[in-house]
């Protein structure tokens, strides 16, 4: 504990009455003018809207001492009653200061309350002030034993109202089952080696997947359930609540966790997932579950809403969110690509445990689900985290549930029986695995899953604007032709001329091919670079997950940069290009079918559309758009072709709020996507068609909002 320098002779000071505190005011020296600057530099970054970590850590660290000041000086031998009143006067002034501050940005008051968490980095700055101001300090504790991290929590100021407007957040008090009684036979074993070493003993092919019962009639307002989605529906209904849901990537594992937490009425929810996906989350909660409103985190989550049903938040910030998450009063949690959390001793890792405990310390039978596509026979260490967030396990040992059902085996690990025994115990707690394969009856042979990515960072702000410009000058030429008729004598109508629109558009069009600066063509193409790294990531999460994945891009820059991200992983690949030799291109198709180590061939939609066969995967990446529907389909069939055993899916990825999204519904109303996915069906579409509505459509929508 820090203490404070004391006075050589306390009875003299006494005795001068402004003694040696008052000379240090006077000097401005000591602790209070010291507080007084730092509480300012929080009024000023507060009043300029630029709180970060440091000015929370500033404000906290204020607080700290300007309660442990009032404490000493109330109590101080060598103060007089003058020099007593005008130090707590002073202090009053920094309370204060810290109070008006705290009026305009909420979240600061989280920091001052008893049990507020002092990270790293308030102390940090806290032992900076006391050395400032001339205090002595306590030694500092070995850095062996202080976890020294930025500390980056935030408590959105949409969170402060809710925890206002709801202050004493009851726990959920729902009936439990009746607590198991007596000891344990087991009690005494080592038991979560044995239960991982179960699945690693498992025989080839054994099921993995827990009794689900038939389907249930189901009140939602989504489209129907395919029979084996409805099965695990049905299961939560039922009562079940905690899934490990393994069903290979395509088998719509988002629908089936939504829906679960619709019939566990399991709200409000937290959906954890990689940031490639949380706008597919958003979209897909639109879907299936449209009477519940959702929100998605980004940053520092400014503009959520914190009343919403379904709390959507990425993995990559859960350390500023951790703290908030942890106490809003959720009923479930969904923790998307679950491997994610395989090393226990990680930050990520370790805030997705601590929230599944405090909600289970709030909710008696919370809705707990981890979604993870990977093969039961591989890394079966990873599971050790997945069934501790499930809450089957701790760091040591089967929890009460598990234990029970192991009990009831009657063996013990020295039995021969044990291990399939324990292995279907702990199936039982949950697990669910489906391949496509397996369910090849209830999907389509080929089908697309269209993917939305949120494009951040200075790239999509730059697409952003690229587009804005586009909308602007579109606009600018609109407004010079239709004054050009109006004086020509030519009516233009009052809200939109649809014909002046088309001709616009078309000049634009007609410019664009001529052109080399920033238009449409330019756009897309900035549009595919962007995506490239969000398309590699979730390309690499598949093939972890199902194996083979095929890799389609238009551009080089964007295969390019999808081969780095697949070597930092450390993930085989093949590539074919146009400018490949034949040997080449044989030998990299050779590789990809019959190497277990090349996981990924990264194709050109162009040079790799048409002519091969790579069927032996079934999941296909499409991470730029093409212009035509049939372009694409051709690299579909690449892997849906004569010899294809499984279903085959192919992956849209699609940037979210750009001229990706209207790309894709022109060729979806133009082609019948959806038709010639199920019947096989095939149309031509004309390229200028769409290039010239997706420009209409610009056009369109800017001229109507700026008539709102």
């Amino acid at each position: 504990m820090a203490t404070r320098t004391q006075q050589r002779n306390p009875q003299k000071a006494r005795q001068n009455g402004s003694g040696a505190r008052r000379k240090k005011h006077d000097d401005d020296t000591g602790l209070m003018p010291v507080l007084a600057k730092a509480v300012r530099e929080v009024e000023n970054a507060v009043q300029r809207r630029r709180v970060t970590a440091s000015t929370r850590a500033t404000f906290q660290a204020v607080g700290l001492l300007v309660r442990e000041e009032r404490a000493r000086v109330k109590t101080a031998t060598d103060l007089t009653e003058p020099q007593r009143a005008d130090q707590l006067k002073r202090l009053d002034g920094v309370a204060t200061i810290l109070a008006k501050t705290a009026t305009r940005e909420p979240a600061l008051l989280m920091l001052l309350t008893d049990d507020a968490e002092i990270s790293s980095s308030t102390l940090a700055l806290k032992r900076e002030l006391m050395a400032a101001a001339g205090l002595e300090l306590a030694v500092e504790p070995p850095a062996a034993t202080t976890e020294l991290r930025v500390d980056r929590s935030v408590v959105p100021r949409s969170v402060v109202a809710r925890q206002l407007a709801n202050p004493f957040m009851p726990p959920e008090f729902s009936p439990e089952p009746p607590p198991r009684t007596g000891p344990s036979r087991l009690a005494t074993w080592e038991l979560i080696g044995p239960l991982l070493s179960s699945f690693e003993r498992a025989a080839a092919g054994a099921p993995a997947c827990m009794e689900l019962p038939e389907p249930l009639p189901l009140n939602h307002r989504g489209p129907d359930l395919m029979r084996h989605q409805a099965q695990l529906v049905s299961s939560a209904a039922e009562g079940h609540r905690t899934f490990l849901l393994a069903d290979e990537p395509g088998l719509g594992k988002t629908a089936q966790s939504l829906l679960a937490a619709h019939a566990a009425q399991a709200y409000p929810l937290l959906v954890v997932v990689p940031n490639v996906v949380k706008a597919n989350w958003a979209r897909e909660v639109g879907l299936w579950t449209p009477q519940r409103a959702v929100t998605v985190v980004h940053g520092n989550g400014d503009d959520i809403d914190a009343f919403a049903d379904i709390v959507v938040v990425n993995y990559e910030i859960l350390d500023r969110h951790a703290g908030w998450l942890g106490d809003l009063g959720f009923r479930g949690m969904v923790l998307d690509e679950a491997h994610f959390i395989k090393n226990t001793s990680s930050q990520r890792s370790r805030h997705v445990l601590r929230i599944a405990d405090r909600i289970r310390s709030r909710t008696a039978r919370p809705l707990m689900m981890a979604l993870t596509g990977t093969p039961l026979i591989n890394d079966v260490e990873d599971f050790r985290a997945i069934w501790q967030f499930l809450g089957w396990i701790d760091e040591k040992k089967p929890l009460p549930e598990l234990m029970h059902r192991l009990d009831e085996t009657g063996l013990t690990p020295l039995d021969p029986g044990f291990f399939p025994a324990a292995r279907q115990a702990v199936i039982d707690m949950g697990i669910v695995r489906r391949r496509k394969i397996d369910v090849a009856a209830d999907i389509p042979a080929r089908r697309i899953a269209d993917m939305p990515v949120e494009l951040d960072g200075e790239a999509g702000r730059s697409i952003r604007a690229a587009e804005a410009e586009l909308a602007r000058r579109l606009v600018a030429r609109y407004d010079r032709a239709a004054a050009a008729r109006v004086e020509a004598g030519h009516p233009v109508a009052d809200v939109l001329d649809l014909d002046l629109v088309r001709k616009v558009a078309a000049w634009e069009r007609e410019e664009a091919n001529e052109s080399t600066g920033e238009n449409v063509f330019s756009m897309v193409r900035r549009i595919g670079q962007a995506k490239a790294g969000l398309a590699a990531d979730y390309t690499a999460q598949l093939a972890r997950s199902v194996g083979k994945v095929v890799f389609f891009a238009k551009h080089l820059d964007v295969m390019d940069a999808a081969q780095k991200a697949f070597e930092e992983r450390g993930i085989g690949y093949s590539t074919i290009r146009g400018d490949q030799t034949a040997a080449a291109r044989a030998k990299a198709i050779d590789a990809f079918q019959n190497d277990p180590g090349t996981q990924i061939i990264v194709c050109s939609l162009t040079a790799a559309g048409v002519g091969i066969n790579l069927q032996v995967a079934s999941n296909v990446v499409l991470a730029e758009l093409s212009w035509t529907d049939a372009e694409q389909m051709q690299a579909i069939d690449r892997v849906h072709r004569i010899g294809q055993e499984e279903p085959v899916t192919a992956w849209r990825i699609i940037a979210s709020q750009t001229i990706d999204t209207r790309i894709v519904e022109l060729i979806d109303s133009k082609a019948g996507l959806a038709a010639r996915a199920l019947d096989g069906e095939d149309t031509e579409v004309d390229v200028t068609d769409v290039q010239l509505e997706a420009l209409v459509g610009i056009l369109s929508d800017s001229l109507r909002s700026r008539r709102r």
